[in-house]
């Protein structure tokens, strides 16, 4: 691989401008078939098999309600109640929305307080109506079996005989009387009463299902907010962007002088734009770092070129896709993310090691060769480790991760190949340029081999670094896994306002209804509907943490029922992820047959499971898969053990610090979580798989140059030290780059993307400066010579990979190499 390598840079620092123009017209391809072909990134999840999906499936089989809905929050600017031009326009405005192509239907709030208050008028008058009419019939009862008791006493030949057919006789007439015809109407009158009885139980059933549903409202008490909701043909995850402009364009636009429009997060949650001020900020911060490092302008920019380069080929080639597959908004920003960061770094490297030899009198191109042959080995090897870890993801059997993984992947494959071409090219351009001018023909200055640390300052540093990164997990132990809502976007933005208007108005629970449904086993006779659905609902509301439940939906042959409920809090919270579990143990009927439960809040909480619930496996996958790489390369069992023991620590407090900030709120003015909440669902899984990859980044530049020392002959604790402080400088500006670029994102525009950035940034942060550096250092100190032991059975059937490209440097050495004279 090294000498592939070496031919590989020299053939492109002697062919600069073909591998230049090359990437560069790879480059065009990957935007035109992007500007050609790209889709619509979806700001939604879903997973298909879960509870939530089977149900939502049944809601479509039996009620035909299959697609999404938003809302939108009307309100009046100074705080008083909508007017009546007001309220004409906004519902005006509404079936404006209606008319557009791919929405279903629209709800009018002021429609819909009409129709309640309506239903409720009509309730009250037909209880009266029959309280009437049953009070007649029973005085009109009584007078019939006082007559019919009266006629069939012994020795009464004669009695009251009614005066119209149907109505007793008045007292004091005289005449026979016909037994037969006052028992007929008898009868007649308690079958009426019976009716009446049965339509007032029916009435009180209704009553009652209406007293359940009271608190769902779509005006608040206060008359000054109203919340309109529009129904999509379309499921959440095919709605495109450009309805969802349309909607609020036409809103606004049409919106009544002194109404403000704000949007839920299912509207305003775009998608559009990957990248924002905000994570160029990082970049630039990563150019820094570089131009510190190399005090030279030139050889800073070559990393930044080459990884916006590999970026543009690899973002633009992703979203050419997503016009055919079904992807997230946050996959293009993983692969950007990965792609700028270990861009960067990979050329890094190729560069750092190219300066070294031609600072040393190596010739450029044959440094260029060697650097590529060298340093780029232990990139293809350390992109290697990235690549299992991203490409494990899709071991978790879901689709919208495992295309994350794949995309990310492939980023950092592009990456890698740019790091091995495309910098060698830009390499061969600058010539001798690449060293400062003072550094040009000067001669190279010796470093002293450090002396091996002291066994006290590695105890000590073991002690202090566990102890710093024990704390810093704590937090992890109470992470709770979710899906981002209006709670979590910017103070500033429609979604965080319309989220906090609703909770304010109208409740919490109003931003996260469930829809609960009922399988019954046998169709409802049509007098059974009403107990059922008041039985089902009662049982509902006693479950606890329910503020209303309303009847949405009975299927044709009436063996399926549908529920609105609404929570007592937001769609993220505890008491309502409790509510969901209590729901679907409930047997309402006792029958055994279950409630089951769907919306938002209900596939929030069944992606978080069963992404919380793939975790474990993949990090049997990625580590395993890794720890065999690790083998190969650094032919020890030891130190891939310890490696793999320091990134456990890293990761565990890049977890708790996540945790602290995104769901406990410590320092959240500071990284703008306005309400803290459960952590991304995936972030656990994305933050395992990219800082494994890169931690063994890390690990393998360090120990390749320990190793190196140790091949030629320094005892074990010695090579620890000469490694480290041979590596150190450039394993700092790299792990420097890496903070930089996450942090960038973790003020990104894209709020869903937040806790990604700060926790890879917070990772690679402690990986790099607390566990490679000094952690694993001691450790491997204290282990002394059998840090690298292998069985010899193993070492013959391993294959001698060369990392370090230890035999390409014996065959083009230095010139003030010993090997050179040889």
């Amino acid at each position: 691989m090294a000498t592939l390598l070496y031919r590989i840079g020299v053939g492109a620092a002697r062919r600069a401008w073909l591998v230049i123009t090359g990437w560069l017209v790879v480059l065009a391809l990957a935007v035109g078939a992007f500007l050609a072909f790209g889709g619509t990134l979806a700001s939604s999840f879903s997973i298909p098999g879960t509870e939530t999906d089977r149900v939502s499936t049944l809601l479509e089989e039996e009620l035909g309600t299959s697609g999404a809905t938003a809302n939108v929050v009307f309100h009046t600017e100074d705080g008083t109640a909508l007017d009546d031009a007001q309220r004409r326009g906004i519902t005006d405005a509404l079936a404006r929305v209606g008319q557009l192509a791919g929405v279903d239907q629209v709800v009018d709030p002021f429609v819909t307080v009409e129709e309640m208050t309506q239903q409720a008028d009509d309730l009250a008058a037909q209880l009266t109506e029959n309280e009437t009419a049953t009070t007649a019939l029973t005085a009109t009862r009584d007078q019939l079996q006082a007559a019919l008791d009266q006629a069939t006493t012994p020795g009464a030949g004669t009695g009251p005989e009614p005066t119209e057919p149907g109505q007793p006789g008045q007292a004091g007439a005289t005449g026979p009387v016909d037994v037969d015809s006052l028992t007929t109407q008898l009868e007649e009158v308690q079958t009426q009463l019976a009716g009446l009885e049965v339509q007032a139980e029916q009435l009180a059933l209704g009553r009652q299902l209406m007293s359940l549903a009271a608190e769902i409202r779509t005006v608040s008490q206060d008359g000054s907010t109203a919340i309109g909701v529009i129904a999509f043909e379309q499921d959440a995850m095919s709605v495109g962007q450009d309805l969802k402009d349309a909607i609020m364009t036409t809103l606004d636009a049409d919106a009544p002088a002194g109404v403000a429009v704000e949007f839920s997060s299912q509207l305003a949650a775009s998608v559009d734009g990957i990248v924002g001020p905000r994570e160029i900020v990082g970049l630039v911060v990563a150019a820094l770092v570089l131009l510190l490092m190399f005090r030279a302008a030139l050889p800073a920019l070559l990393p930044v070129v080459s990884s916006l380069v590999g970026v543009g080929v690899g973002v633009a080639g992703a979203m050419a896709l997503s016009g055919v597959v079904e992807m997230s908004s946050v996959t293009p920003v993983l692969g950007l993310m990965l792609g700028l960061a270990v861009g960067i770094d990979y050329s890094l490297f190729i560069v750092n090691r190219h300066r070294t030899q031609v600072r040393a009198g190596m010739d450029v191109r044959e440094s260029i060769g060697l650097a590529n042959g060298t340093a780029g080995n232990a990139v293809v090897f350390a992109g290697a480790t990235v690549l299992v870890a991203l490409l494990a993801l899709n071991v978790s059997g879901i689709g919208f991760l495992g295309l994350m993984g794949t995309v990310g992947a492939a980023c950092v494959l592009i990456a890698v190949l740019v790091a091995i071409t495309l910098t060698p090219a830009l390499l061969g351009l600058v010539g001798v340029r690449v060293l400062r001018r003072s550094e040009r023909g000067a001669a190279p200055v010796a470093h002293a081999a450090p002396a091996p640390m002291r066994t006290s300052r590695a105890v000590a540093s073991i002690v202090g670094g566990v102890a710093l990164l024990a704390v810093m997990a704590v937090p992890a132990l109470e992470m709770r896994l979710g899906l981002p809502d209006g709670a979590t976007a910017s103070a500033d933005s429609t979604q965080y306002q319309a989220y906090a208007l609703t909770a304010e108005q109208f409740g919490a629970g109003q931003n996260g209804a469930l829809l609960v449904t009922a399988s019954l086993d046998e169709p409802l006779e049509e007098l059974d509907v009403l107990p059922t659905q008041v039985a089902i609902a009662q049982a509902i509301t006693d479950a606890g943490d329910v503020v209303a439940v309303a009847p949405i939906g009975i299927s044709d042959d009436a063996d399926f029922l549908a529920f609105q409920v609404v929570p007592a809090d937001g769609p993220s919270s505890e008491s309502t992820e409790a509510l969901v579990h209590d729901l679907r143990a409930l047997d309402v009927l006792d029958t055994g047959s279950t409630l089951g439960v769907a919306g938002f809040a209900s596939g929030n909480i069944d992606i978080s499971e069963r992404l919380g619930e793939t975790l474990p496996l993949y990090l049997v996958v990625v580590v395993g898969l890794s720890l065999v790489i690790l083998v190969v390369v650094f032919r020890s069992l030891v130190l891939p053990v310890l490696a793999t023991a320091g990134f456990v620590l890293s990761l565990l407090a890049a977890l708790g610090a996540t945790t602290a900030v995104f769901q406990w709120g410590w320092l959240g003015s500071v990284f703008g979580v306005n309400e803290p909440g459960p952590l991304l669902s995936f972030a656990p899984l994305i933050i395992t798989g990219v800082l494994f990859g890169l931690a063994m980044d890390y690990q393998l530049f360090l120990g390749s140059a320990m190793r190196e020392t140790y091949a030629h002959g320094a005892s074990a604790r010695a090579a620890v030290s000469a490694g480290r402080h041979q590596s150190r400088a450039v394993v700092i500006a790299a792990a420097s780059i890496m903070v930089a670029v996450f942090g960038g994102f973790t003020f990104s525009h894209l709020t869903m993307i937040r806790p990604l950035g700060f926790g890879l940034a917070v990772g690679v942060l402690v990986d790099a400066f607390v566990v490679r550096l000094l952690l694993v250092s001691a450790a491997m100190h204290l282990v002394g010579e059998r840090v690298w032991w292998l069985p010899r059975w193993l070492d013959r059937l391993l294959p001698n990979v060369d990392v370090e490209g230890a035999a390409l440097e014996r065959a083009h050495p230095l010139p003030s190499s010993p090997d050179a004279a040889d």
